[in-house]
């Protein structure tokens, strides 16, 4: 869970215009960036329930014979690994977030 970060609203005419932060928090925010999520990747894993390998491919445009490729193994296998609820091994998540370009935390969602 992450921690709160103490925050200042400002607002024009009842509604919020501004976030004001101190540049303590701001400087820890930007540095982990590599946890962030698109919106369009978490909606595809929450709500149309696909899961956040899937998710993250379809957002990068990729196919699963592209991300099998940079892996070295074949579409199949990629398949059986991108499914929902498939319990993967730190090592094999690690070279998916490899494949993708992305920060292994960023498939920890499951």
């Amino acid at each position: 869970m992450r921690e709160h970060i103490r925050h200042q609203v400002i607002e024009k005419d009842g509604a919020p215009v501004f976030v004001v932060i101190p540049y303590e928090d701001y400087i820890r925010f930007i540095s982990s960036k590599d946890d962030l999520i698109p919106h369009e990747v978490a909606k595809r894993y929450l709500v149309d329930e696909v899961s956040i390998i899937k998710a993250w491919r379809e957002y990068l445009g990729l196919t699963q014979k592209e991300v099998a490729g940079k892996m070295g193994i074949t579409q199949a296998a990629y398949a059986q690994m991108e499914k929902s609820g498939a319990r993967l091994k730190k090592d094999t998540l690690d070279k998916i977030a490899s494949a993708l370009g992305i920060a292994v935390s960023q498939l920890e969602a499951e």
